[in-house]
């Protein structure tokens, strides 16, 4: 099959970039490399250097190229930073989603799988959540993902369009050549993993007070090969039908554990900073993975915390500058 995967420098689109070149499909991808790295690329691709935005860049990309299938990552990812600058966020993660959509419109490509995210259902009033819990996101974030999310039914209403959209929990861990370089890092184990490296002093532990076992966020850690694996289970299913599905391990970890965890992983110390709570952070997200068992027939392969992390860590010290190194 030939796909366009648009976000294909990126951390979670650099691994699946890998697998559906592994399985023999021809793929393109389009970056504009604000947040991935062409250290990430694959050799055996075409790159395109462009925002999905640059509309005279993206038409080329198709009249060009007859593509099948397109699978989109692109777009901003903080959480935090969406609260301090929403436009930004609109503008980019909505804005090339149209841009997207209406290129793919023109050159009758009909087969879509969009990365979504658990930032959808804000705080939910019960976990695992599933597909069908309450839309309601509590950061800018989150609002991009369901607003693109909802265009996906009409333009399939109109023009056959078939979606599915992938909402992913937290995703962790590393390949052997491809592991999580964001710059700046948000994510807790990467900074975690930075403060053993002797990288940075102290990993930042935002908010302590909330209603979980701890004080600490309870997330649901998904490996990012499990989350490359499942994609391409996706573009199987675009061929008959839409979906929506979580993807997620169906247990959740609570941010002192996973900090406990990687301190047995890496035999460091980790120095801790207590922090106030982040604006935008729910309290606890752990999916339901039932669906996409069911309709799918994915399930991870990586369930243990410490595995994943272990996987991330071994990444992390051969590459202790990321891509830049």
């Amino acid at each position: 099959m030939r796909i366009l995967v648009l976000g294909g420098a990126g951390y979670i689109g650099s691994v699946t970039v890998d697998e559906l070149v592994a399985g023999g499909h021809e793929v393109a991808v389009l970056d504009s490399l604000v947040s991935g790295h062409d250290g990430a690329l694959n050799p055996d691709v075409e790159f395109c250097q462009a925002d999905v935005r640059d509309e005279p860049a993206l038409h080329r990309l198709f009249a060009s190229h007859n593509f099948q299938a397109v699978v989109n990552y692109g777009g901003y990812i903080q959480a935090g930073e969406s609260v301090q600058e929403p436009g930004r966020y609109f503008a980019n993660n909505v804005g090339g989603a149209i841009a997207l959509l209406n290129a793919m419109v023109t050159y009758d490509v009909t087969r879509l799988v969009f990365s979504s995210s658990a930032a959808v259902y804000g705080e939910p009033d019960a976990v695992p959540v599933p597909e069908d819990a309450p839309i309601r996101p509590v950061n800018p974030y989150g609002e991009t993902k369901v607003m693109v999310e909802r265009m996906l039914p009409w333009y399939e209403r109109r023009f056959g369009l078939r979606h599915v959209s992938l909402r992913y929990f937290n995703a962790a861990g590393a390949t052997e050549l491809r592991g999580e370089d964001h710059r700046p890092e948000t994510h807790l184990i990467p900074n975690v993993l930075q403060v053993a490296l002797g990288q940075r002093q102290s990993v930042s532990l935002f908010g302590t007070d909330y209603p979980t076992p701890d004080g600490t966020c309870v997330r649901d850690y998904v490996h990012v090969s499990d989350l490359a694996a499942v994609h391409l289970l996706a573009l199987e299913k675009t061929a008959t039908a839409s979906a929506v599905y979580n993807l997620g391990n169906g247990r959740g970890f609570s941010n002192r554990q996973v900090i406990e965890a990687a301190r047995r992983v890496t035999g460091e110390p980790v120095a801790v900073s207590e922090e106030p709570r982040r604006a935008g952070d729910p309290a606890e997200l752990v999916a339901s993975q039932e669906r996409a068992r069911a309709e799918l027939g994915w399930a991870p392969r990586y369930t243990d915390l410490e595995e994943i992390i272990d996987t991330a860590w071994r990444w992390h010290r051969a590459h202790p500058d990321g891509y830049a190194g």
